[in-house]
């Protein structure tokens, strides 16, 4: 079973930047695909970025030209950089892994807020 750990969330100002890393350990029954979700109060868990084991990214619209998802694949790690923040980019943000078996893990999330 994976384990994900998170870390880089924190308090912004808008049009800043924050870079989310996340680490995977455990036994890794391969990687299909990493990605980053977000959940803010009162809305529901969306997808923000995704990287396949091929190296294919893709994005929420929202966050097109302002996050950048990119990998380490030898240390199991996936980053989040993200720019030009706003207000509403405010939420809990997840970790996610899909394994060879088609199995999910999440990690804990980490805040990341964006306020004056």
């Amino acid at each position: 079973q994976e384990q994900l750990v998170e870390s880089g969330g924190g308090l912004v100002q808008p049009g800043g930047s924050l870079r989310l890393s996340c680490a995977a350990s455990g036994t890794i029954f391969g990687i299909n695909a990493m990605g980053w979700y977000r959940q803010a109060p009162g809305k529901q868990r969306e997808s923000v970025a995704t990287i396949t084991k091929g190296g294919s990214t893709n994005y929420a619209d929202s966050v097109k030209g302002r996050f950048t998802i990119s990998r380490d694949s030898a240390k199991n790690t996936v980053y989040l950089q993200m720019a030009s923040l706003m207000p509403e980019d405010t939420a809990v943000y997840y970790c996610n892994l899909l394994n060879s078996f088609g199995s999910s893990s999440w990690g804990q999330g980490t805040q990341v807020t964006v306020s004056s």
